[in-house]
């Protein structure tokens, strides 16, 4: 199958959940493991260094949001899929996780179906191409670099979110342009995921504190744009 390789890990208290969510994936072609709490999560993200993670917010011993925090801390885990799976639907629980360097947030309950969909659509938005047409960028002391998803300021690495670099990236292509946020949301996460209005504000914010640059420009009522 084409997902053949591809190793997901599920984290929830819930052994149910746990069961059909592994079920079906595992039906999809993914390699699929299960976590039943935060610290065999983490545990087991270090064993497997699994391509996508699929996090329960309410967990005993730690959060998922508390999972991902520390995942996104580590090298290792910069590029890794993060998803959270939870019944918390409120706008300041999706802005919180994505905050935390979340890829995508999906609200229970949701169909198998929807939920092997949604997976699908994350790997086929985040694959790389592979007929090396994406060049690195250069702007002052800023290099973008999308074969490596490495930014750098005055050559030193900047750890960014696989989300927050698509954002930069698409945003450096066409410096001076002005980005419409819904054509952000389209060309960044995709027409077949849905996310909270204040998406793109938290993903800006955080490039903008990361990088240490005010690179990207808000236009009011309109969108953003990259300036150098």
């Amino acid at each position: 199958m084409e997902h053949k390789g591809k190793k997901i890990l599920i984290a929830d208290d819930e052994p149910d959940i746990l069961e059909i969510v592994h079920y079906n994936l595992k039906q999809e072609g993914y390699d699929v493991y299960t976590a039943k709490d935060g610290d065999d999560a983490l545990a087991k993200a270090k064993q497997l260094k699994p391509d996508l993670i699929i996090l329960d917010i309410m967990m005993p011993r730690k959060t998922g949001v508390e999972v991902c925090s520390l995942l996104r801390g580590q090298p290792a885990f910069k590029d890794t899929l993060i998803v959270f799976l939870t019944a918390m639907s409120d706008e300041s629980s999706q802005v919180d996780g994505l905050d935390r360097g979340a890829d995508d947030y999906i609200s229970k309950p949701i169909s198998p179906k929807v939920l092997v969909s949604r997976v699908n659509a994350l790997f086929r938005r985040t694959a790389k191409p592979d007929d090396g047409q994406d060049q690195v960028l250069r702007f002052d002391n800023l290099l973008i670099d999308p074969q490596q998803y490495v930014a750098k300021v005055n050559d030193e690495e900047v750890m960014l979110a696989k989300k927050e670099f698509e954002l930069l990236y698409l945003l450096a292509t066409r410096p001076g342009r002005v980005f419409l946020r819904n054509e952000i949301l389209n060309q960044v996460w995709g027409n077949d995921v849905i996310v909270g209005d204040r998406t793109i504000d938290v993903h800006i914010r955080k490039i903008r504190q990361k990088l240490n640059m005010d690179c990207i420009t808000t236009v009011k009522g309109v969108g953003y744009k990259f300036t150098v």
